[in-house]
């Protein structure tokens, strides 16, 4: 007997695989692979998360209603047009559920986030992937890749792994050059970091479409990733279906607690984005300084380029710096070998894997 058989598309599927945490004889690591804030959590976040605690035996409130309210305040947006989901990848799922059909396209750039394929061929959408240029999203040739199967386009700005960005212009320049049954999500994770003046995250976009979802999260500056809470905004017809085909119940009270407090922690907020700021670009220096290739970042990572020679190249580094107990992201199956991803630390850590990286390529 060979029992039932799954979609073909879902036999198909890669899995996500997140940055390492843990090194084998290392009892303490830096993890410098996923983008986590280097300051920790809000404390007020800590703190409203705590005080929810003795209330786990009650159910959360459906539809997040102070949730809603504190990112409507935040972002002057309005409140009914939030959909929020278990991380921004729920809210990714979400819209491939609500519009794809087997055998429907997404587009995305080359060297972007890995749960677009995924998301994609989870429900049977065909995953097109275009051509990026000096890592960073080349419009045009998305815009060549849309075909009467296009469904979506995902573009994640800034981009990850390699933290560019493109500007406000180019994205709306996209958007009016796609039919209007194609939706064109921006996936803004690393939004708050961006001090750009051409740079917007999406709301703009938005409120004048009828086929833009941004999506956002909670897990970088805010330093929440291990609840795992995103949101998403768009027009009040398709933040309804989406609202509609969301779990019930999909965000814990303590979660919702906790994104309250974050929102509302400015101080906090404030000093999370200067020491990323101070830092990505201490590490750029000295990077350069080096004689490595930092990708220019926006994020709160920077993609770091290694030569090609049999010594010194980005899986040698990662073998060293994993001998110290220092973690970054290598990236092979992306297409990205001669690469790894730095996230910014803290003071510590910054110096302490700029040391480490000098001494492999001194060494």
């Amino acid at each position: 007997m060979s029992g039932p058989e799954p979609r073909p598309w879902i036999k198909q599927l890669d899995v996500y695989v997140g940055g390492k945490s843990q090194v084998d004889g290392a009892s303490e690591v830096v993890k410098l692979s996923s983008n986590e804030s280097a300051l920790g959590p809000s404390p007020k976040a800590v703190e409203a998360y705590l005080a929810e605690a003795g209330k786990l035996h009650r159910y959360p409130d459906a539809t997040y209603h102070n949730l809603r309210a504190a990112l409507g305040a935040k972002y002057a947006i309005k409140a009914e047009q939030i959909v929020c989901g278990v991380g921004s990848d729920e809210i990714l799922k979400l819209i491939c559920r609500a519009y794809l059909a087997p055998g429907d396209e997404v587009i995305f750039s080359r060297h972007s986030f890995m749960m677009y394929p995924i998301a994609a061929s989870s429900f049977g959408g065909v995953p097109v992937e275009v051509e990026d240029t000096d890592y960073t999203t080349n419009v045009d040739n998305i815009l060549a890749a849309v075909t009467e199967r296009t469904r979506i386009i995902f573009l994640a700005n800034p981009n990850n792994p390699t933290g560019t960005y493109i500007s406000a212009a180019a994205v709306e320049r996209l958007w009016r050059n796609i039919p209007d049954n194609v939706v064109l999500v921006l996936d803004g994770a690393y939004a708050e970091f961006v001090t750009a003046d051409d740079f917007q995250a999406g709301i703009e976009l938005v409120n004048k479409s009828n086929n833009v979802l941004m999506a956002r999260t909670f897990s970088k500056l805010y330093g929440l990733a291990a609840l795992r809470l995103g949101w998403g905004y768009a027009c009040p017809e398709m933040a309804r279906i989406l609202d509609s085909i969301r779990d019930p119940f999909n965000i814990p009270s303590v979660t919702q607690a906790a994104g309250v407090a974050a929102l509302n922690d400015l101080d906090f907020e404030q000093k999370a984005r200067a020491h990323n700021t101070k830092w990505r670009e201490y590490l750029r220096a000295k990077l350069l300084d080096l004689g490595l290739d930092p990708i220019p970042s926006v994020a709160n990572f920077i993609l770091i380029r290694f030569p090609g020679n049999e010594d010194k190249t980005a899986e040698k580094a990662n073998e060293f710096l994993l001998s110290r107990g220092y973690i970054l992201r290598w990236l092979p199956g992306h297409d990205l070998e001669d690469c790894l991803r730095l996230t910014v630390g803290t003071e510590d850590q910054n110096k302490g894997v700029i040391r480490l990286l000098k001494e492999f390529l001194e060494k």
